[in-house]
């Protein structure tokens, strides 16, 4: 039940706000090989927003050091 309820928080849960794509998005090209910030924000869009990654970095980062775990 844990991993339905990940899931559903992933879905529903905006990293990057600007551009509003979900955790689950992220997560999605981390597992398809994007490995660092840049790719990440290229594969998604995300840091290129009006806040400009202020917000979605740290989380960007912090889901990447999870995704290596």
């Amino acid at each position: 039940m844990g991993d339905l309820n990940q899931e559903i928080l992933d879905r529903l849960t905006k990293v990057c706000i600007c551009k509003v794509i979900t955790r689950a998005t992220m997560k999605k090209v981390i597992a398809a090989g994007a490995d660092s910030l840049e790719k990440v924000q290229k594969a998604t869009g995300s840091g290129s927003g009006p806040c400009g990654g202020k917000r979605c970095t740290p989380k960007i980062l912090e889901l990447l050091e999870e995704c290596k775990n």
